[in-house]
């Protein structure tokens, strides 16, 4: 008896295998943001661009995180030991405050809401939160992910983590609202860095490549490509880490400012639709 008792659990076993594969989500692999998954679909719009103007850009800043308000820029810049926030003129460049994070520190993204400026970090699981008329800071925050991008839509404070996934946070308490994750007709998309939103679109670098992500803050979905090619001035010398980041939106034109790390310019930009074929 206890013979056949183990056969027949024997026997059930494959079937148990069988219906527990069958149940089991089945994860949709990563593919690797390309010019052939952007530009050889036709799903999701493809936007080229036009510069509109052309402004200059420190050298030294390894740009995170930037922000456009009544003709101030605020940048945050990474690097172990040279992390800043700074707010400088548009037009000029001129510096007109900055502080700097202890070299401990890989400064990351930034936004501005309610007249306080808030900083991400890489890998330290730290941000901080400044006035934004003195820099004088008012209180620092932690989170569970990595920090990379940061913006707002007015009401929460939207930040990357590098992969697919797009967290909305309580700016009182910094604890999550909900999540959404970016996707476009092949699947997930990662690397998603720098962030902006302006007029009901969330605008994300994809970090190594020349594409910046139009995501539907409701639900993830990608609405629309950017395609910057031909927009890095030097690009025998700006390679990598030396790439495109940064987004910030300028509301009284209603376009975009553009620029990359350690880049000499920031670009404003007008997106125009490419016609498909």
């Amino acid at each position: 008896m206890m013979h056949r008792r183990t056969l027949a659990g024997a026997a059930f076993l494959p079937l148990l295998a069988r219906r527990a594969a069958a149940a089991a989500p089945v994860e949709t692999p990563h593919v690797e943001v390309t010019r052939a998954r952007v530009l050889e679909q036709r799903a999701t719009p493809v936007f080229g661009y036009r510069v509109v103007r052309t402004y200059p850009h420190d050298v030294t800043a390894y740009t995170e995180g930037l922000v456009h308000a009544d003709g101030i820029i605020y940048e945050g810049t990474g690097l172990y030991g040279q992390s800043r926030l700074r707010a400088w003129e548009l037009e000029t460049g001129r510096v007109l405050r900055e502080a700097a994070l202890d070299a401990r520190y890989f400064g990351e993204g930034v936004a501005l809401l309610d007249g306080r400026l808030y900083q991400l970090s890489y890998l330290a699981n730290t941000g901080w939160i400044y006035d934004a008329a003195t820099f004088a800071r008012e209180g620092q925050f932690r989170y569970l992910s990595q920090g990379w991008g940061l913006t707002t839509d007015g009401t929460a404070l939207i930040m990357s983590d590098g992969s697919s996934a797009i967290q909305f946070l309580d700016p009182a308490t910094m604890a999550p609202r909900r999540w959404v994750f970016a996707t476009d007709s092949v699947g997930p998309v990662g690397f998603l860095n720098e962030l902006e939103y302006a007029d009901g679109t969330l605008y994300a670098n994809v970090w190594q490549t020349d594409f910046i992500a139009m995501i539907d803050p409701a639900d993830g979905r990608i609405t629309g490509w950017i395609d910057l090619t031909g927009l890095n001035p030097d690009p025998a010398r700006l390679v990598y880490p030396l790439v495109l980041n940064g987004i910030a939106w300028r509301r009284e034109t209603g376009n975009l400012l553009v620029t990359g790390k350690c880049w000499p310019h920031l670009w404003e930009i007008a997106l125009e639709r490419r016609a498909a074929g």
